[in-house]
């Protein structure tokens, strides 16, 4: 079972899972997958919907069953209906045993934006602008509004095993910060220096401020 992001840095991790996947190293038969996140979107089809980035990027390229793949339905004009059932279909998969993570260059996880309190489940929530910049497919032609469907905190620290992967000089702060501020609550990427099996991988650009 696992846990998948959508964005520019794990598009690198999908080339070569796909790679391994064509010379017979990897098998997907038996894999299930869980998006983190949607963006609010009139249909799942169109390039700006993360269900097309997850086939276009992974999905198509490798032997997995299209039916044991699941992103949030951005499509649902009621979003709480939409985050309640994604909830019920994670947790009846007994949530990822790896969960791949970016990071924002303002510490958001998913589109958990810095906020006074930790999320726990599937909810909706309004997009920055500085979210929505770091996402190109993302235009407000294209979406039902400038927000997004993710997982919570909780969900996300159910994971049995958490890989989080930053590249370039933007993400040097919120690499530092993830692993040595103790932010609490007004900066989500604080809540997995909490988990028993967290591990980042980086370039020297990201890691340029950590010791």
């Amino acid at each position: 079972v696992l846990g998948l992001a959508t964005g520019s840095t794990p598009i690198g991790a999908y080339k070569q899972l796909a790679a391994w996947y064509e010379k017979g190293d990897v098998d997907f038969a038996e894999v299930s997958t869980y998006n983190l996140d949607e963006i609010a979107v009139f249909r799942t089809t169109i390039p700006q919907s993360y269900h097309y980035f997850m086939r276009e990027n992974f999905f198509d390229h490798i032997n997995i069953d299209l039916n044991n793949t699941h992103v949030p339905d951005g499509s649902n004009p009621d979003a709480a209906a939409a985050c309640s059932e994604y909830d019920k279909i994670v947790a009846a998969a007994g949530y990822p045993d790896l969960q791949l993570l970016g990071i924002g260059n303002n510490g958001h996880i998913g589109f958990n934006e810095p906020d006074d309190h930790f999320s726990k489940g599937t909810h909706c929530v309004d997009l920055t602008e500085s979210t929505i910049s770091q996402q190109p497919a993302c235009s407000t032609a294209s979406m039902i509004a400038p927000s997004g469907l993710h997982h919570g905190h909780q969900t996300i620290m159910y994971a049995r095993m958490i890989l989080v992967v930053a590249n370039g000089e933007a993400k040097a702060q919120a690499v530092h910060d993830m692993c040595y501020w103790p932010g609490y609550a007004r900066v989500p990427r604080f809540v997995l220096q909490l988990h028993t099996n967290c591990v980042v991988v980086a370039d020297e650009a990201a890691l340029s401020l950590c010791e």
